[in-house]
């Protein structure tokens, strides 16, 4: 039989086998926040740029380059021809609609009095006798 003095030493050794496992966790837990630190530090070394962007004209100094300029009569060309094209726009009318087709396509002459006076009265018979055929 196992006596209580047994038992106890089995309980106390199970707790000091826990308490070391949760000690080599927080250890490496401790280990990934420090990494994470230092590469938040490290990312904060340059911080992150806001506004405009610098002009590309230093960079073009330090290649030994000069910025592109547009003399004063390409300059006034161009403005006369998007003057003239503006001018082209403005003055075209909208899209064409379509011509709406009239319902008299089929060239009918106009009915007299007399010929509608004679289709009504033809309607009105046949209406009359679907009506006492019902």
């Amino acid at each position: 039989m196992l006596s209580a003095a047994g038992a106890g030493i089995a309980i106390e050794e199970r707790i000091d086998m826990d308490t070391q496992s949760i000690v080599a966790r927080l250890r490496q837990e401790a280990s990934r926040i420090e990494q994470a630190i230092a590469a938040l530090v490290g990312a904060g070394s340059q911080p992150a740029r806001r506004g405009r962007p610098p002009k590309r004209s230093a960079a073009k100094l330090v290649t030994g380059q000069k910025p592109r300029r547009m003399s004063p009569a390409a300059r006034a060309r161009i403005a006369a021809a998007k003057k003239a094209w503006w001018a082209k726009q403005k003055g075209k009318p909208g899209p064409k609609r379509a011509v709406a087709v009239s319902k008299k396509t089929t060239g009918r002459k106009p009915m007299s009095a007399a010929v509608r006076k004679k289709l009504s009265a033809m309607m009105k018979a046949r209406w009359a006798a679907r009506k006492n055929a019902a």
